[in-house]
């Protein structure tokens, strides 16, 4: 680049800074002013907290003040929230504020208009924008367009001009460290120097180096279902996050942050990401992992993790596994659907409702009053009827208890301050008479009685899912290659660990379905989109499960089949067709990510070797050191070479994971180095990533990356077989720069097998 054409981007660069500083000094002003203004609302709104109960007139008045006192402190929290929000994106644009420029010409009599793009726009105190945000429609053609003829959406339809220059900058501090033309979405030279560097403990948004591909992932509102497959490093989810950032700029006025929900593998990878959303001046989508939902949804019960699931796949029987797949099927939520809507009132799991030890409402009268509902009502419209007709009865029933002897005795028993208790919100005089007044109170106390039944009724406790789905099973067409014995073993383990109040993952997700068709609930319909990354890790009948529990979102599945610990790997086209018959989606569309840029060309090409498909991985040419496997046949030279490796790493890197097959590996590991490397051992409860030597399984890892990784014991005892090529391959893909593994005997086949592999890996070996 012309070092006169620098110096002229320079002076803008500067003007700009300028400009951005002048509004931050006034938007600063405007904060502490707002700021002051809140401390002295809530202040008022503290010292006029004190109600006068005794005269009824000041009550109603004071509940009127109190309730336009809060309106206002919440109107200027919300101000200073605002005012806050904009001044940190000033002080960000005060350091870099824009990474590209486009010229655009709309005809040959125009004169070609330059824009430059940003993180967030900026515009003068002349309305003239001198950033453009990179969410805004024209900004699209920086992402898609080559140099010539180009179009771009806008809200009033497609728009084209003519793209004459591409131009990329990397400002820092203000000033210009590098710029350079190009007629690609993001020239590698700018890609070269953010993937070069080292890895921090927060994912970065990556808005200056987004790519076409990653583009037309962010900017798809058309679809109701988006499926991305992304290789390992390809950036999806971080494609994923600009998405929800552009959501929200292109749907401001009708989509909240609150309304979009993400399906995080585990706390580590929430953590990981939770910074940038707000790097873009976006608040946080709701986060939650598989586990967190569903144990919301059990309250009471110990659902089994998929970690721990994952602990357990290779002890299993094939007619066990042959039962978790059917359980795990779409075809099996479908069976529980037929069955809820064919259910006759005979056949359902009520139960008496239970008061002083005999049955306020029997079971056989609770299954009366939903028999007589109209027959074509779904299940739990007709639950919800009985419910009602239940409470009515009981109201009725406390009415005629209310002139019972045993609440005269009751009343008569009162003192003083339990009769004040009763008469709260009534006053002296308001009642006709004395027998007025003390029906009021026999009324409130064989309320109280009978509370027990009536929270047993609003709870729908004389229903019992556990029992239906048991039925449900015992009834159920099982797959041909389960025998009789081995399935109503699964049914009789089902109800042992009942007992315990644990149940298994497989049975979780259809339990909580069979329960919310037949009893209501269990939905929310404000969520607008739903994103759940990782999505090769969940099986249909979870997937089909989110989608009931938020039946009015758009949803966007992240994945690669390539890195499935959980469950076999399936070709992304048939996962497509699965989730389309499963949701029965009018509008999706599947977008494939074959080019990694997380790890060095090395670590990539020796990645993908391992994949029968591997050769539709593009690695990014990022150079960088061969990966190293050490061979020792011995535990302790192992644990030896394994500590040497670690040291040396950390000379050269923040972080070095050491990552094994399973929780028990990792223990061990630990318990083996603590004294020498001090690592930490990261658990499904950890929530943040520290730098240094870190441990853990594999599945922990998922979604993370990290400068060095260490791989321990692949062996071909550890990974016999073809079944791990996708704990290997995810494995050696968490590396950006560094990548060692380390063998107790003999190499897994996984590795041995592919000549590519062993062509590119600097072998130590040891007897």
């Amino acid at each position: 680049m012309a070092s006169k054409d620098q110096e002229n981007e320079q002076r803008r660069v500067d003007d700009v800074v300028n400009k951005i500083d002048k509004r931050i000094d006034k938007t600063q002003l405007e904060y502490e002013k707002a700021h002051n203004e809140t401390k002295r609302v809530q202040q008022n709104y503290g010292n006029n907290t004190s109600v006068n109960y005794v005269e009824v007139d000041d009550r109603i008045e004071t509940a009127a003040d109190l309730q336009q006192q809060r309106g206002l402190v919440n109107k200027v929290v919300q101000s200073e929230s605002i005012v806050k929000n904009q001044l940190d994106t000033y002080k960000k644009l005060a350091d870099s504020p824009y990474f590209g420029r486009i010229d655009i010409q709309d005809s040959p009599d125009d004169k070609p208009e330059s824009l430059y793009i940003g993180t967030a726009s900026f515009v003068d105190n002349k309305e003239n924008f001198l950033v453009y945000d990179w969410r805004a429609p024209i900004s699209s053609i920086y992402y898609n367009g080559t140099l010539g003829k180009v179009a771009y959406k806008t809200p009033a339809g497609n728009q084209s001009t003519n793209l004459k220059l591409k131009r990329q900058f990397q400002i820092s501090h203000g000033k210009i460290n590098n710029m350079f033309d190009t007629n690609e979405t993001v020239g590698d030279e700018m890609l070269q120097n953010v993937l070069g560097q080292q890895h921090d403990e927060v994912m970065q948004n990556i808005v200056s180096t987004i790519q076409k591909e990653q583009n037309d992932i962010i900017r798809d509102t058309y679809n109701d279902l988006l499926v991305v497959q992304g290789v390992a490093g390809s950036g999806k989810t971080s494609a994923i996050l600009q998405r929800i950032a552009f959501l929200l700029y292109h749907s401001r006025s009708s989509l909240q942050a609150d309304q979009i929900i993400l399906f995080s593998p585990n706390r580590l990878f929430s953590h990981y990401i939770s910074d940038v959303l707000p790097s873009l001046g976006e608040r946080n989508m709701r986060q939650v992992t598989l586990q967190e939902f569903i144990d919301h949804r059990m309250e009471g019960l110990k659902v089994e993790s998929l970690f721990e699931q994952y602990e357990k796949k290779d002890v299993i029987s094939d007619e066990a596994k042959s039962i978790h797949d059917f359980k795990e099927s779409h075809q099996y939520m479908q069976m529980i659907y037929d069955y809820v809507n064919n259910l006759k009132p005979a056949d359902m799991a009520f139960q008496d409702i239970m008061i002083d030890g005999y049955a306020f409402f029997d079971s056989d009268v609770i299954r009366d009053i939903y028999a007589s509902q109209p027959k074509l009502l779904k299940p739990a419209e007709k639950f919800l009827r009985t419910k009602n007709r239940l409470i009515e009865i009981l109201k009725k029933r406390v009415e005629v208890e209310a002139y019972k002897p045993w609440v005269d005795n009751e009343i008569d028993q009162l003192n003083s301050e339990q009769y004040h208790d009763f008469m709260i919100g009534h006053e002296l005089g308001s009642f006709q008479d004395e027998d007025d007044e003390r029906f009021f109170i026999a009324k409130q106390i064989a309320t109280q009685h009978f509370r027990k039944v009536y929270d047993a009724i609003f709870n729908g406790a004389f229903f019992d899912p556990y029992v239906q789905y048991m039925r449900f099973m015992h009834q159920v067409n099982y797959p041909i290659d389960v025998s009789s014995a081995e399935w109503h073993k699964s049914i009789k383990a089902f109800d042992s660990l009942l007992e315990l109040h644990r149940i298994k993952l497989d049975n979780a997700t259809p339990l909580l379905y069979l329960r919310d068709l037949m009893v209501g609930g269990g939905q929310n319909r404000n969520m607008q989109y739903l994103f759940v990354d990782e999505m090769q890790d969940y099986s249909i009948a979870q997937l089909v499960y989110i989608k009931h529990a938020f039946p009015n979102t758009k949803i966007n599945l992240i994945g690669d089949s390539e890195q499935a610990l959980f469950k076999e790997v399936q070709a992304p086209e048939e996962l497509l067709s699965k989730l389309n018959e499963a949701f029965a989606t009018k509008k999706s569309r599947l977008i494939t990510l074959r080019r990694s840029y997380r790890s060095t060309y090395p670590i990539t090409n020796f990645a993908k070797s391992m994949l029968p498909n591997g050769d539709d991985i593009e690695a990014f040419n990022r150079p960088g050191k061969d990966p190293e496997i050490i061979i020792r046949y011995d535990e302790d030279q192992a644990m030896d070479a394994l500590i040497k490796t670690a040291k040396r790493e950390l000379k050269e890197e923040g972080t070095v994971a050491i990552i094994t097959k399973n929780l028990k590996e990792a223990e061990s590991l630990h318990q083996h180095t603590y004294h020498e490397l001090h690592p930490n051992l990261l658990s499904d409860t950890d929530s943040s990533l520290p730098k240094g030597v870190v441990i853990m399984p594999i599945y922990l890892a998922k979604g993370l990356e990290f400068d060095s990784v260490i791989s321990w014991n692949v062996s071909e005892e550890n990974y016999p077989n073809e079944k791990y090529v996708g704990i290997l391959y995810t494995i050696a893909t968490r590396a950006m720069h560094s990548l060692t593994m380390i063998s107790i005997g003999k190499v897994s086949p996984v590795i041995a097998n592919s000549h590519l592999a062993m062509e590119n890996l600097k072998i130590n070996h040891s007897m």
